[in-house]
């Protein structure tokens, strides 16, 4: 008999291939939603410091809870520099 199996994929060839895909899009998946959970954290951070430094809010919020929110703002973006690899829950 004949055949013409050279060079092709062998059924476990296919299927292990197929499985690591399966595992490293779920693990792509994961690394996804840990990156938008912290630029999440960084926006609203940023965000939160140019709003304290917005004139009409100035004279709504005392100077010192003002210091306070903008030192824990500079806080975290401090840590989220220190720590890259943290877990998506550790920026949530």
């Amino acid at each position: 008999t004949i055949t013409n199996d050279k060079g092709r994929l062998s059924k476990e060839d296919i299927e292990r291939m197929v499985n690591e895909a399966e595992k490293y899009r779920n693990e792509d998946e994961k690394q996804k939603e840990t990156i938008a959970a912290k630029n999440s954290l960084e926006s609203y951070c940023f965000n939160m410091k140019a709003t304290l430094d917005e004139d009409n809010l100035k004279s709504k919020i005392s100077e010192s809870d003002r210091n306070t929110i903008m030192e824990k703002c500079n806080e975290t973006i401090k840590w989220l520099d220190a720590n890259q690899l943290a877990d998506k829950e550790e920026y949530e």
